[in-house]
């Protein structure tokens, strides 16, 4: 699909481990400075329908409590509602590109719902099985994971929240 030449080493090695035995997909090496949605989408001619993004949330309380949420890029991730309400917190917000890095070892536009840590949630909005095929981030900034939305499945601690995101309104 591509002729850039594929990254390799620690990246994709962590990546496939966390894969293993999880079914079929295909692994697409992307430029780092294309990895964000839009300009991936745009440049390798993929549907924002078909994307997929693992955003990590943060609930307000001591300690913090947190989720990773897989939510369609055209879609809009309900945080003042239903993730704070799962969260049992007062308030939750997006969590910041560092705290997202020191909870997953991920940067922001790579954040991939495979191989987080075992005690974090994984919330995946039911209209995101509602896809043929997803692209979700890779681990980094250099790879995506395509496939079918089952291999979401496969995650332990995954699990279909009905009305997590809401589609954004056009225009």
């Amino acid at each position: 699909m591509t002729d850039i030449p594929g990254p390799t080493g620690t990246d994709r090695e962590a990546l496939e481990a966390s894969l293993a035995g999880r079914g079929e997909y295909e692994l697409f090496p992307c430029d780092p400075a294309l990895a964000d949605t839009a300009a991936f989408c745009a440049a390798y001619g993929f549907s924002p329908e078909d994307s997929a993004n693992t955003i990590v949330v943060v609930g307000k309380s001591n300690p913090p409590v947190y989720a990773a949420c897989v939510v369609l890029s055209t879609h809009r991730l309900d945080v003042n509602r239903t993730v704070r309400e799962r969260l049992g917190t007062r308030k939750a917000s997006f969590a910041s590109a560092d705290e997202t890095r020191e909870l997953t070892g991920m940067e922001i536009g790579g954040v991939t719902a495979f191989g987080l840590p075992a005690d974090l949630p994984i919330w995946v909005d039911a209209a995101v099985m509602d896809r043929t095929r997803i692209v979700l981030g890779g681990g980094s900034r250099s790879w995506k994971v395509i496939a079918p939305p089952s291999i979401l499945e496969s995650i332990p601690n995954a699990e279909i929240v009905a009305g997590l995101a809401a589609p954004r309104p056009s225009g």
